[in-house]
């Protein structure tokens, strides 16, 4: 089995665990006709079938990454799982700069270029979220705005 494979394989077992919990998911009598689960069921739909897609035609050129490019996956991993824990706690605002700019960092290695994009996104995203999209974030944490 092909690297390719497994990891169409590890997917799948994700993109389950993912529809799984989206079928979790409560709705109110009120929500919209399209409801809180269909965006969820979307994602774990594609990425279902993109893993038997994997599985099916793996690459005959696969390549494992190397080390530097491994340790910059488990990073972004890591501000991820960080930035997933701390929007509830910290807001949205300032867990999006600090990962984004991260992010940034890694794809450019340019510090001022790396904050820019992260204040633009960070305050852009809450924007069009807030705003446009009528989503109820919380913008920064309760500490700072009182």
């Amino acid at each position: 089995m092909r690297g390719d494979q497994i990891f169409g394989l590890v997917m799948i077992f994700a993109a389950l665990g993912y529809l799984f919990s989206a079928a979790g998911i409560e709705t109110s009598f009120l929500s919209d006709p399209v409801g809180p689960r269909v965006f969820p069921y979307i994602v774990g739909g594609v990425i279902l079938v993109s893993s038997v897609v994997m599985i099916l035609q793996p690459d005959p050129d696969a390549a494992w990454p190397g080390r530097a490019m491994l340790a910059k996956l488990a990073l972004t991993l890591v501000v991820m799982v960080v930035y997933a824990v701390s929007v509830p706690r910290f807001g949205f605002v300032l867990p999006t700069v600090i990962a984004s700019a991260i992010l940034s960092y890694q794809i450019s290695p340019r510090p001022g270029p790396a904050v820019l994009t992260g204040l633009g996104l960070g305050v852009g995203l809450f924007v069009i979220f807030k705003y446009a999209l009528g989503l109820g974030l919380i913008g920064l944490p309760p500490a700072i705005t009182g």
